[in-house]
């Protein structure tokens, strides 16, 4: 066991975390799972001898891992989403990490999936995250969507082996229904921070958006499925500023989000 408190988020997801679970089990002893759905969906899977479950409130993706983060056993974090895995590739780097070094976080590679496949192109093919990183100087910003880590300039970053895999959609469908939740909760951030819905925005970003991650990015490589993600997120792209444009006209309660609920992405 290495002093890593693994922190998981999770609306119930009690038919996917069970993975989750199972690899982070060979790193620590200290599991927490932060979730807000109901009593009849709490994480069935969690093993009270090596887990502990949080209920909470839904206050953001941010605020919910930082609320993780407060109850950890050890300093440094593993912050992983419900619907992620780590290799053993991954798992062997961080047993083998020198812990001492408090002052640097730990950016780690994420190999995502469309259905069963590997996407290997396209931004999804090209995805990294910082997620190992010690809470004494490092914290997730509290945004309603698209949450970082606050880092000090003083903070170095290092990769590390081994892979992150991220089961994100099983099909066209959920990647749809999520594209459209995340476009109503980014279009609010940009409203409250004061951006514009500008006709480039609107009309030229999202072909950007698409080519490049169909052509530029080479996500025409992973066939049927690197063209409903490129389409996809383009339109998503083009729905966010039209979420904003609404809300720019009519003001923020033309949102429609449901900001109690957490998406598992």
């Amino acid at each position: 066991m290495v002093p890593v408190s693994v922190i998981i988020i999770t609306k119930n997801a009690a038919d996917i975390i069970k993975g989750c679970i199972e690899k982070a089990r060979e790193l620590t002893d200290d599991i927490i799972i932060i979730y807000n759905g109901s009593e009849e969906e709490a994480p069935g899977v969690a093993d009270p001898n090596d887990c502990r479950v949080y209920k909470k409130t839904w206050d953001g993706y941010g605020a919910n891992k930082n609320k993780g983060v407060e109850a950890a056993k050890y300093n440094w974090i593993l912050s992983i989403d419900s619907d992620e895995i780590p290799d053993d590739e991954l798992i062997s780097a961080i047993h083998n990490l020198n812990f001492s070094d408090v002052k640097v976080v730990y950016d780690i590679k994420f190999r995502s999936y469309f259905g069963k496949k590997a996407i290997r192109h396209g931004s999804w093919g090209r995805d990294h995250h910082i997620r190992l990183f010690n809470r004494g100087f490092v914290k997730w910003s509290e945004t309603l969507i698209h949450e970082k880590l606050v880092l000090p300039a003083y903070i170095e970053k290092k990769k590390i082996d081994g892979y992150m895999h991220h089961y994100s959609v099983n099909d066209a469908y959920e990647f749809e229904s999520k594209c459209s939740y995340y476009a109503k909760l980014s279009a609010k951030k940009y409203f409250r921070a004061g951006k514009k819905a500008t006709f480039t925005r609107l009309y030229i970003s999202p072909v950007f958006s698409f080519i490049k991650n169909y052509i530029a990015y080479l996500g025409f490589l992973d066939g049927r499925e690197g063209w409903k993600i490129a389409r996809t997120i383009a339109k998503n792209t083009s729905r966010k500023y039209h979420f904003l444009s609404q809300m720019e006209t009519h003001g923020e309660n033309k949102q429609s989000a449901k900001d109690n609920l957490v998406v598992e992405y």
